[in-house]
């Protein structure tokens, strides 16, 4: 049950790593489409998508570190 853990954990980290990599100001997604301006402006399509991709992996993350701390002991 541990080992299973700690590959859900180690998945969910490269995972998250990704989307955070993608959503960087200046390179990855945003500026793939041309979008580099320093003008607020609203998520929209694919960057959405990442967004809140980004926050259910971190919260599955959270998890099971949390699982991880309760199941080792």
């Amino acid at each position: 049950m541990k080992n299973t853990l700690y590959i859900i954990q180690i998945v969910i980290s490269i995972l998250l790593i990704i989307s955070i990599l993608l959503q960087q100001k200046g390179s990855g997604l945003g500026s793939a489409f041309g979008g580099d301006s320093a003008v607020y402006r609203t998520k929209r399509g694919a960057e959405k998508t990442i967004f809140r991709l980004t926050i259910i992996l971190c919260v599955l993350f959270l998890a099971t570190a949390l699982a991880n701390l309760f199941i080792g002991n």
